[in-house]
């Protein structure tokens, strides 16, 4: 289980994160909604690393403390980040994107099962193998970006807006990957704009609004939520 407790996060003074308390299992989905700056992105970077949390936060997977870690030990921990914006290499091919994934000494045994498996996610990877991954649509280049993470093994996968500028086809099969990606017992941290699809999928959410978590409840609850509904699903407006 990734288990936060007490994340705040600044920039110079301004306090991006307060004191937020959120869990992830293994083999679920979790999914935070927000407004933009609300610090959702920041909590992912946390997470992995890539940005400093105040000295009274606590970030533990399965017991393991990750707050002090490099970014590099984090992912050895079980924890891998799919950025907004993927950052794959365009000139690399997908293969060679997807074997990046697999440095971490905690997936090097299993490179060849963990390839097997992307492949079975994204089928469309299997003739791009050898393909520079900027000539790909957006949409492959994604499948690119979260194959590559879990080729590191993960225990949990963190994913920044995944869906963003994909055609709705794309963003369809990109909901479909996930939900199997949870059944192969893999815990997923999701940010994500489109509300309908995420809650559609997800076990549990959480709202966090200026930096602080507002609300959390079952997905399904909140997909009935009058106030949930007016501020992210486009119901109930006056």
């Amino acid at each position: 289980m990734l288990d936060i407790k007490k994340l705040s996060v600044s920039y110079g003074k301004h306090a991006a994160l307060r004191e937020v308390d959120l869990t992830v299992d293994r083999g679920e989905i979790v999914v935070m909604l927000g407004a933009n700056g609300a610090g959702k992105s920041s909590l992912l970077k946390a997470c992995a690393g890539l940005v400093p949390a105040h000295d009274n936060t606590r970030i533990t997977l399965s017991g393991s403390e990750l707050t002090e870690l490099s970014a590099h030990k984090i992912v050895e921990a079980g924890l891998a980040l799919v950025p907004e914006g993927r950052g794959i290499f365009g000139e690399l091919t997908v293969r060679e994107n997807l074997a990046l994934g697999a440095f971490a000494k905690r997936a090097r045994a299993a490179e060849k099962q963990n390839l097997e498996r992307v492949i079975d996610l994204f089928p469309k990877l299997a003739e791009r193998l050898d393909q520079a991954a900027r000539t790909m649509s957006g949409g492959e280049q994604q499948m690119v970006a979260i194959g590559r993470a879990l080729m590191s093994n993960p225990d949990i996968l963190l994913l920044d807006e995944p869906s963003l500028g994909l055609s709705p086809i794309m963003t369809g099969e990109l909901f479909k990957a996930l939900a199997a990606i949870r059944k192969t017992g893999v815990g997923v941290l999701l940010v994500e704009q489109n509300a309908h699809q995420s809650l559609a999928i997800s076990d549990r959410g959480y709202l966090i609004e200026n930096g602080a978590v507002t609300g959390q409840n079952t997905a399904k609850a909140l997909q009935s939520d009058p106030a949930v509904q007016k501020a992210f699903l486009g119901l109930g407006a006056a």
